[in-house]
């Protein structure tokens, strides 16, 4: 098969043979077939790292840039369902067609060198973004940030949301190295947004090591709220009266206070008003970060993969009000902090459906039925709890309907291969809500 006759699932599965790997972190590969590309930007650049809301500071970060008139592209991983999401322009997936020709440009300019499929797949879609006309890009960082193949570009303002434990097996085991690892995105004399309330000493460290325009939060930038509005203030501007993001979650304001801190500290590129802000955070989407599907039972679909996210994600839940029983459907990598990850929802769980996921890293559902049976001692109310195991996502749903009551509440959570492997088959029809 000659390159112009490759497909997309062709060249998918191109890469993931092409390295031994799956991960390899290090920039010297990417950054040679970046300058055999001629790789690089005209518009400025936001880069965003952090443990948890990379996804919900991108979507804010396009959506009220979209509003200001501005033509904005951005580069995201992993996907849900379909690997076109990846990369969004104008707030749309790019199709499949429009990528091949940038995955010949990538296999030409790698001259036979090795490239992870993370590594290949960012060059390709990162060369698509390129060539378009466009007034601003955000790239999402994959993995840590200083060896993170998207940190071969240069941001122009650099955005970490927060640290904490995850990944430990590439970017150490404690707060300070993987602080280290994510500010690695900083640049000499540009932007350095900090919405982590509380960063590691590393990340402050390391953009006076560089010399980086660094903004805190709580120190450069903060948020006042009560329950029907919040306002946030920056060093020249402050915007009063604000709705909450559509992103529902109480983590949301800080990830939009470090978005508005962007956005201040790049106003002379990209000056943004305010009714522009007032609508973007009114719009802004983004599947699977406490998604909450309309109807009876009540259906929850949340990404959190790591201790950090669980624990915001349980805050969450407890927020929603009562609800009889709350069903759980689990799935997630063996090499996550599963105890971690499912400690905060034990005690809000009385039912447990984990699940297999179609991927070698993935925990197999009785690893992680063995997770939830060790702590239950330890957890308030969760000795009553059930387990079942499944083959997939699909079909814990579908027992977990079958259980569950009208008033009931369905959670799906953990790895996105989780929540993928449902929105994949197309959400259920629940209940009451969708008749009529």
């Amino acid at each position: 098969m000659t390159m112009s006759e490759k497909t997309l699932s062709d060249w998918l599965a191109h890469c993931e043979r092409l390295h031994a790997k799956p991960i390899d972190l290090g920039l010297e590969r990417v950054a040679a077939v970046r300058d055999a590309l001629g790789l690089h930007f005209e518009v400025p650049v936001f880069t965003v790292a952090g443990t948890n809301g990379k996804g919900s500071t991108c979507a804010m970060l396009e959506a009220i840039l979209m509003q200001a008139g501005f033509r904005v592209g951005v580069y995201s991983s992993p996907h849900l369902v379909h690997f076109e999401e990846r990369l969004r322009v104008l707030g749309e997936p790019v199709p499949a067609d429009q990528l091949l020709l940038h995955f010949e440009r990538v296999e030409t300019a790698r001259q036979g060198g090795g490239l992870t499929y993370f590594e290949f797949t960012t060059l390709a879609l990162l060369d698509h973004l390129a060539g378009l006309p466009l007034d601003a890009v955000i790239l999402e960082v994959g993995l840590g940030g200083r060896l993170d193949a998207v940190n071969v570009i240069d941001p122009d303002c650099a955005i970490v949301t927060s640290v904490d434990l995850d990944h430990q097996a590439f970017l150490g085991n404690d707060r300070e190295t993987i602080g280290r690892e994510k500010a690695g995105i900083f640049r000499t004399g540009r932007p350095a947004i900090v919405s982590d309330p509380v960063p590691p000493q590393s990340v402050i460290d390391r953009a006076r090591e560089v010399g980086a325009e660094l903004w805190c939060f709580g120190r450069d930038f903060n948020y006042q709220g009560d329950r029907q509005q919040w306002s946030w203030a920056g060093p020249t501007r402050r915007l009063n009266a604000l709705g909450y993001p559509a992103l529902r979650g109480a983590n949301q304001l800080v990830n939009a206070s470090g978005v508005l801190a962007a956005l201040e500290a790049m106003r002379a590129q990209l000056p943004v008003p305010v009714q522009a802000v007032r609508n973007g955070l009114a719009m802004v989407n983004l599947p699977g970060r406490f998604q909450i599907v309309p109807g009876q039972p009540a259906l929850v679909l949340d990404v959190a993969h790591n201790p950090h996210a669980a624990a915001a994600l349980a805050a969450n839940l407890d927020q929603m009000g009562f609800f009889p029983r709350t069903h759980a459907v689990v799935g997630a990598m063996a090499d996550k902090d599963l105890a971690g990850l499912l400690k905060p929802l034990l005690p809000l769980v009385e039912a447990w459906y984990a699940c297999d996921l179609p991927t070698p890293r993935a925990a197999s559902a009785e690893a992680l039925k063995t997770c939830i049976k060790a702590a239950e001692p330890s957890s308030t109310g969760a000795s009553q709890a059930s387990v079942q195991c499944f083959a997939d996502p699909p079909a814990a749903l579908a027992a977990a309907l079958a259980a569950a009551d009208p008033a009931d509440r369905i959670l799906v959570f953990g790895s996105f291969y989780t929540v993928g492997g449902i929105l994949e088959q197309g959400l259920p029809r629940l209940g009451a809500a969708h008749m009529g």
